[in-house]
């Protein structure tokens, strides 16, 4: 999700260390690790509250898939992932394949 490296980190430490004082970060932390538990429990529930809402027929049915970028992942490129007649052999140069640049856009 983040990509945070060691020296954000340390930079991100510090920070803290002087917003918060070295009394009161243990006790800052321990309320920021409630408040995420709190709010992953929320969204699970609301995700569990939203699948038995659909019915059996939805079964199969991922929050994930409401995402834009997933919903078009999902119904464009995938589909023709399924679909074996449409796929084309590799083009062969003397029975090799030409070469390919994974930069090129």
């Amino acid at each position: 999700m983040f990509n945070i490296g060691a020296g954000e980190f340390i930079i991100l430490g510090v920070l803290a260390l002087l917003i918060f004082g070295p009394d009161q970060l243990p006790k800052a932390a321990g309320q920021l690790g409630r408040l995420l538990r709190q709010l992953r429990r929320l969204a699970d529930n609301a995700k569990t509250d939203i699948q038995q809402g659909l019915g059996p027929e939805f079964k199969d049915f991922d929050v994930q898939d409401l995402n834009p970028k997933r919903f078009v992942q999902k119904h464009f490129w995938e589909a023709e992932d399924d679909d074996d007649d449409l796929r084309r052999p590799a083009p062969q140069l003397n029975g090799k394949r030409p070469p390919f640049d994974t930069e090129a856009t």
